[in-house]
């Protein structure tokens, strides 16, 4: 039960990432709001990465970073990012397909080399919290980048105020 609703999440939540992707301006691909953030294009890129990480978090007992080499692109190419977040999210629903109740039970690392990043915990938290919620988190705040700049946030679950009648 627990993996049908995850899948089915999956898909529904795809499809906002898309809207909001797709909604990157290229013009405003450099812009931050601090020295310390990411700019909007490598947010982006971020996001579209996650989807990347689905598959080895699912398929993998240990998930060792260092020993993942993905392909990202530029983040000034906005183009790069929304063909990575594609070709990932393919990647990402095989990996699904494939998961059991049983597996979200088994524990999951992640490292970096030698050094231990994440766990060693059951992959269902893993999923929820390293994935899905990551998600959401960026998306967030690639919503507050786009008002930022003064550009339209799709509606992901409903209408945005810019596309309500309050304007």
């Amino acid at each position: 039960m627990i993996v049908a609703a995850l899948q089915q999440e999956f898909e529904m939540e795809v499809n906002s990432t898309r809207k909001l992707l797709q909604a990157v301006p290229e013009n405003e691909l450099n812009y931050k709001p601090s020295d310390i953030s990411w700019t909007m294009g490598e947010l982006a890129q971020h996001i579209a990465t996650i989807y990347y990480w689905y598959a080895g978090t699912i398929t993998q007992d240990v998930y060792d970073m260092a020993a993942d080499h993905l392909e990202r692109g530029s983040p000034a190419d906005l183009e790069a990012t929304l063909d990575l977040f594609e070709r990932n999210v393919v990647q990402a629903r095989a990996a699904l397909a494939g998961l059991t109740e049983e597996k979200l039970n088994t524990n999951w690392t992640m490292k970096l080399g030698d050094k231990t990043i994440l766990g060693p915990m059951p992959r269902g938290i893993v999923a929820r919290g390293f994935l899905f919620n990551h998600i959401y988190h960026h998306r967030g705040e690639l919503i507050v980048y786009l008002r930022a700049t003064g550009h339209k946030v799709p509606g992901l679950y409903g209408p945005t105020y810019e596309e309500s009648n309050r304007k």
